[in-house]
């Protein structure tokens, strides 16, 4: 009942609205891209490789993170991420001229263009939500925020690879760049106030690693940070099984989608109800819950059970956003105003980047051991991250704790 009217608290703000209204339909649109531009790759080469590079290009960008999100820091983030939405409507028009393999340079220079305006753009959002959502609900905010772009997630692929079917590339392309040119109109109906940013008279780099020390210089901060990009890690490594899994249940590759589908029903939950649960456990002890949830999810994959399947999708899908909701609601939190855009970019570079990685490493590993193997051990890694996340949070209890005398004996 409280979860529930807190959630109707922020979603009756005004500004709160807007934010999740353009969260919503940009998002639409980045997921329905997201999965053509592969496909359109694939039928113009005949290339896996090159219908591989497109999510290579879209996250690429996100390792100049603690640089790109300078930018949000120099200017006010309303205009900018009215002038970012309106940009990228302009720009993914020009996709319709992809009809070859031959222009195919443009297809991936526009994904490049687009996976750095995106990291631009969150640091620049992250930073105004600050601005315009008080610290109290902050937490709720972003759970539902979660919840949507997860609930875009179960639709918008499956929108788009239909449009693709009956209409080609460039009808998704301009249907991503209708709902930019919606996302602008709605950030451009805040009301938020702001001061135009001081400079510090540094240079480029001198801003960014401000926004580096910053962040992995704060003792809050950096236990998250980093459980973060070890848990995104070891669920990346555990994603590459997955068509393994579906093979030992018997099952044929489309099976994957009723799991995903599972998966996001429970990212859904998770968002709904993070807030309160923020509130409750506190960042470390939230986190540390999730993975931990996250860790057995993983483990019980290697059980060739349909019903142990469905039920570990779900549960990985209710405690994987944990530590992400944590995380940047406390950058959010700890992080002065004139550096939280370079600090939000930084913290998603350390916590997204080692997906990648991991998605690279597991194809190499699932070719080498089973599924029954492999999910074991990268369920007690995340064990062993949620139980460390833990006993941190169990040392900073303990020290808030004690009493001046005690730490200050006469």
């Amino acid at each position: 009942m409280t979860t529930s009217w807190t959630l109707l608290r922020v979603l009756r703000d005004r500004d709160a609205g807007l934010y999740l209204a353009a969260v919503v339909v940009s998002g639409f649109g980045d997921s329905a891209l997201f999965l053509a531009s592969g496909v359109w790759v694939k039928d113009l080469t005949g290339s896996d490789g090159l219908a591989a590079l497109c999510m290579l290009a879209m996250w690429a960008p996100t390792l100049a993170g603690p640089a790109l999100g300078t930018i949000a820091d120099r200017v006010r983030r309303k205009p900018l991420l009215v002038g970012l939405n309106a940009g990228l409507a302009a720009l993914l028009p020009t996709l319709c001229t992809v009809d070859s393999a031959g222009g195919l340079w443009l297809l991936f220079t526009v994904l490049l263009v687009y996976g750095a305006a995106e990291v631009v753009h969150d640091a620049a959002e992250s930073a105004l939500v600050t601005a315009a959502i008080g610290a109290e609900r902050r937490g709720d905010f972003n759970g539902l925020r979660m919840a949507v772009t997860e609930g875009m997630k179960l639709v918008a692929p499956l929108t788009g690879a239909g449009l693709y079917t009956a209409c080609g590339g460039p009808a998704v392309a301009c249907l991503d760049a209708g709902t930019f040119a919606v996302a602008a109109g709605l950030y451009a109906l805040l009301r938020v106030r702001e001061e135009r940013p001081v400079r510090s008279g540094g240079s480029w780099r001198e801003e960014t690693v401000a926004g580096v020390r910053h962040l992995w210089g704060h003792p809050g901060l950096r236990p998250l940070v980093r459980a973060g990009g070890a848990t995104m890690l070891l669920t990346a490594l555990c994603s590459t099984t997955l068509y393994a899994v579906v093979d030992r249940l018997g099952h044929s590759p489309a099976y994957t989608g009723v799991l995903y589908a599972v998966q996001g029903a429970g990212s859904v939950t998770a968002g709904l109800v993070s807030g309160a649960a923020l509130r409750r456990l506190g960042a470390l002890r939230f986190a540390a819950a999730g993975i931990a949830l996250t860790a057995l999810a993983v483990a019980a994959r290697a059980v060739p059970w349909d019903a142990v399947a469905l039920a570990s999708s779900a549960a990985g899908g209710l405690g994987l956003p944990c530590v992400l909701v944590a995380a940047f609601t406390a950058v959010q939190r700890e992080t002065p105003g004139p550096l939280l855009g370079r600090a939000t970019a930084t913290a998603s570079t350390l916590v997204f980047t080692p997906n990648v990685i991991g998605l690279g490493v597991g194809a190499g590993l699932v070719g080498l051991a089973p599924p029954a193997v492999l999910l074991p051990v990268y369920g007690l890694a995340l064990l062993g991250t949620a139980a460390s996340l833990a006993q941190r949070a169990e040392s900073a209890s303990r020290t808030a704790a004690r009493s001046p005398s005690d730490a200050n004996p006469a």
